[in-house]
C-alpha cells in the first residue's frame, strides 16, 4: 500500500514498540503533540506516556538519559527535532554511546537510535536546515543511516532499533510527504547495503537521502538526452557498501557523487576515494563531486533553491562529463 515517508517512520516505531516492550520513544513533544514533524502521532495513546516520553528542552540531558537506558537493557528511540540540534548531543553520543562497547571489551552495548530530520528546502533557515551527517561519519562505533524513500525508511528503522549499536538515523524533511509502496507489518532492510534505484550504462550517480530523489529525477531527464544514468542510493553511510559502488562504477566507467552538504571536508571526498580505490582503473573521466554551496542555508526561498543541487544541476554536470 502507498504510504508517505512520515507514515512509514510511524509504522516502524509502532511495529518495534508492539513487538518489544523495551522500546521507548523519547524527545521534545513526542507525546500528545505527536512529534515535531508528526512522526509519533498516536503512539502515546497506544503505548502510554511511560513509553512515549515527553522530555524537557535539553537535548544533552535526555540523550544522556537514553544512553543510560540503553546500557540497562532498554532500546530507546530519541527524536531530535532538527538534526542541527544533534550538536548538543555530541558528548553523550560521541564520547559515550559510541565507545562503551569497545571500552568494556564487548561486555556492554548501547542499543539506541537517534532519529532526526535533516536538510534544506523548507525555508527553515540557517540553524534548522543543515546536513550534519559528516559530523558523525568519523566516529567509530556509530552507525549512520539516511534512507531516501518510505519503503527504506520503515525497513531500515526497524533494523536500526533491533541493532545492538547506537544509530544516527537521518530523515530528510523534503522526503516526508513522498509516497511509495510500503508493506504492512514488520520487515527489515539490511544495514550496510546500498540499493540501485535505477540501472544505467553511461554513468553512476552516487547519493543518499533526498539527493537520491533528485538524482532519479535527473536520470529521467538525461534519458531525453540519450544518456543512461545509474542511480546508486547508499542508504547506509556507515557501514558503507563499497562493493555496490565498485560494481556500479565498474559497469558505467563514470561517477558523479551528489551530496546536499558542502563538498569541502565532506563525505563526498570519502566516496570519491572509494571509487578511485575500487574502480579507478576502469574510469573514462575523472570523478566529479556536486554539493551544496559553501555558506549557511539562506531563509530566502530563491537563494536557498540556488544553494542545493537539484535535478537540472545534476543533469548539466553529467552532460559536461560525457561531452
Amino acid at each position: 500500500m502507498k504510504k508517505t515517508y512520515l507514515q512509514a517512520v510511524t509504522d516502524a516505531l509502532d511495529c518495534a514498540m508492539g513487538s518489544d516492550p523495551n522500546v521507548v520513544v523519547m524527545g521534545e513533544d513526542v507525546g500528545v503533540y505527536g512529534g515535531g514533524m508528526g512522526a509519533t502521532r498516536g503512539l502515546v495513546e497506544k503505548y502510554s506516556s511511560s513509553r512515549v516520553i515527553d522530555t524537557p528542552i535539553s537535548e544533552t540531558a535526555f540523550t544522556g538519559a537514553a544512553v543510560g537506558c540503553a546500557l540497562m537493557g532498554m532500546r530507546p528511540v530519541v527524536e531530535i527535532i532538527f538534526s542541527d540540534f544533534t550538536s548538543l548531543t555530541a558528548d553523550p553520543v560521541i564520547n559515550h554511546a559510541a565507545k562503551y562497547h569497545f571500552m568494556s571489551a564487548g561486555t556492554l552495548s548501547v542499543p539506541m537510535v537517534i532519529r532526526t530530520p535533516m536538510g534544506a528546502g523548507t525555508g527553515a533557515a540557517a540553524q534548522h536546515s543543515q546536513s550534519v551527517e559528516n559530523m558523525y561519519l568519523n566516529v567509530p562505533g556509530l552507525v549512520v543511516l539516511a534512507p531516501s524513500d518510505a519503503y527504506d525508511a520503515k525497513g531500515l528503522l526497524i533494523s536500526a532499533i533491533e541493532l545492538d549499536d547506537p544509530v544516527m538515523f537521518f530523515e530528510h524533511k523534503k522526503c516526508y510527504p513522498m509516497s511509495s509502496d510500503v508493506p504492512e507489518g514488520s520487515y527489515r532492510i539490511p544495514i550496510g547495503k546500498a540499493d540501485i534505484k535505477k540501472q544505467g550504462s553511461d554513468i553512476s550517480i552516487i547519493s543518499y537521502s533526498y539527493m537520491s530523489c533528485a538524482a532519479l529525477e535527473a536520470a529521467a531527464l538525461l534519458e531525453e538526452d540519450g544518456i543512461s544514468a545509474e542511480v546508486v542510493d547508499l542508504r547506509s553511510l556507515r557501514p558503507l557498501d563499497t562493493q555496490t559502488i565498485a560494481e556500479s562504477v565498474g559497469r558505467t566507467r563514470r561517477a558523479l557523487i551528489v551530496t546536499e552538504a558542502p563538498v569541502f571536508g565532506g563525505f563526498s571526498g570519502e566516496l570519491e576515494s572509494v571509487v578511485y580505490e575500487t574502480a579507478g582503473s576502469s574510469l573514462l573521466c575523472p570523478v566529479r563531486r556536486l554539493g551544496g554551496e559553501e555558506m549557511p542555508v539562506a531563509y530566502s526561498e530563491s537563494i536557498e533553491a540556488q544553494q542545493i543541487p537539484d535535478a537540472q544541476r545534476i543533469r548539466k554536470t553529467v552532460k559536461e562529463m560525457l561531452s
